[in-house]
């Protein structure tokens, strides 16, 4: 496939893409007019990558782990230095508190959603059903931004 498809299919900018291939992360075949030509597993390949940057690996730690990505998996590192070893081991002890992280946060998100979806305006806190709408100048009762409901009471919110 051509660039343009692959940066559509993994909504990647052609620059980077570009970038990537520079950095020796994939690799592209060139047609007899000189286009490049990506093969099929590079859209997955791409993503990987991405989603690597994303948790704060540089292109030079992705290198070298490309090989443990791919199936059938053969694992070989001939440059597998101390150094490397500490720096894999940091970014792994590093991406599984960002996983905690994310997962508390995920947690309480849901808790408020769940909430939020449950709650009910007439028999929430300081409510009285008979006040809700009242008042001329009313803005409207019901979730507000937020996702907090409230009422308007005497034209006052």
């Amino acid at each position: 496939m051509r660039i343009g498809e692959l940066s559509e299919r993994t909504g990647t900018p052609r620059r980077l893409l570009r970038y990537y291939e520079e950095q020796g992360l994939i690799a592209a075949g060139r047609s007899p007019n000189g286009y490049r030509d990506y093969d099929e597993r590079f859209a997955d390949r791409v993503l990987q990558i991405r989603g690597l940057l994303d948790a704060g690996l540089p292109t030079r730690i992705i290198r070298q782990i490309l090989p443990c990505l791919d199936k059938p998996r053969e694992i070989y590192f001939p440059d597998a230095t101390p150094e490397m070893i500490a720096t894999l081991e940091r970014e792994r002890d590093r991406m599984t508190e960002r996983i905690a992280c994310l997962v508390h946060n995920r947690d309480a998100i849901a808790e408020y959603l769940d909430a939020v979806l449950a709650y009910d305006p007439g028999t929430g806190p300081g409510s009285d059903s008979s006040d809700l709408g009242s008042g001329s100048g009313d803005s409207g009762s019901g979730p507000q931004p937020g996702g907090l409901a409230s009422a308007s009471v005497s034209g006052v919110a």
